[in-house]
């Protein structure tokens, strides 16, 4: 990438490429990024390497747009995707999921549901369960994190509602057999458990962040390598894609403003 090209990037385009990443591979499966920067994510994914991804549209239908939020009348449908439809696709582990998370910890255990307390009367409620259990249990898992810090990762979840590396391990048999936490996005970086116990390692920093930054915005130890990557920066076209096609109203750049 020239100079020129480079300093266009912002942090929002490298969060973007980085969560397109996460669908490297994936082929013929249903894609249900949530949220801003997952969404872009996710459609910039379909619209360079993984074609053949089926896109949700966050609702009832499966979607063929590259624009991650298309005017109603612009819409291009592929077919109706009702619940039932849906929770076959869920239970049969043909999906990628990629979720926020309130809390997370070393092992991907995630939390969504309520803050302090217990979890029948947590201090603070949030959205609750919702589908976390039968996403992280059937379907591949990725998170997605606007603002690293300490309270996010945090050593021990207040509730678990997507279930991580330890618990689907002391489940046995077969009822871990889909579980798979690919990787968490935030801000300062991308993360995954590709270690013996799978705990989470750093996998990339983006651009500007350090190792001391990261572990300063960390509650827990995570596994750095003695050779940590910088994040990416997105291709001339991969940026055009995401300017001109996929974000033109630039709403990551809102979600993930520049550092400083």
């Amino acid at each position: 990438m020239s100079d020129t090209l480079s300093s266009l990037v912002t942090r929002a385009d490298v969060c973007a490429v980085a969560v397109a990443d996460c669908f490297r591979g994936d082929g013929e499966l249903l894609a249900n990024p949530i949220g801003t920067i997952p969404m872009i994510g996710g459609r910039l994914a379909r619209a360079t390497w993984e074609p053949d991804l089926v896109m949700t549209d966050g609702e009832a239908a499966l979607i063929a747009n590259h624009e991650a939020v298309p005017a109603v009348g612009d819409r291009r449908y592929e077919t109706y995707n009702p619940y039932r439809t849906m929770f076959d696709v869920v239970w049969s582990g043909r999906r990628h999921v990629m979720m926020g998370a309130t809390q997370v910890d070393r092992f991907g255990n995630q939390n969504i549901a309520g803050l302090g307390g217990t979890p029948t009367q947590p201090r603070t409620q949030l959205l609750g369960f919702r589908g976390a259990p039968g996403n992280t249990i059937n379907d591949t898992t990725s998170y997605w994190v606007p603002q690293h810090g300490p309270r996010v990762f945090v050593e021990a979840v207040d509730i678990v509602t997507g279930i991580g590396y330890d618990r689907a391990a002391a489940l046995g048999g077969e009822a871990g057999r889909f579980h798979e936490i690919r990787r968490v996005v935030s801000n300062l970086g991308v993360f995954d458990f590709e270690t013996p116990d799978h705990r989470m390692r750093v996998r990339s920093l983006h651009p500007g962040v350090s190792v001391d930054d990261v572990a300063a915005a960390t509650g827990f130890e995570l596994v750095i390598p003695d050779d940590v990557p910088t994040s990416r920066l997105p291709t001339a076209d991969e940026l055009r894609l995401l300017d001109e096609v996929i974000d033109p109203e630039n709403t990551r750049r809102r979600e993930v403003p520049e550092p400083g």
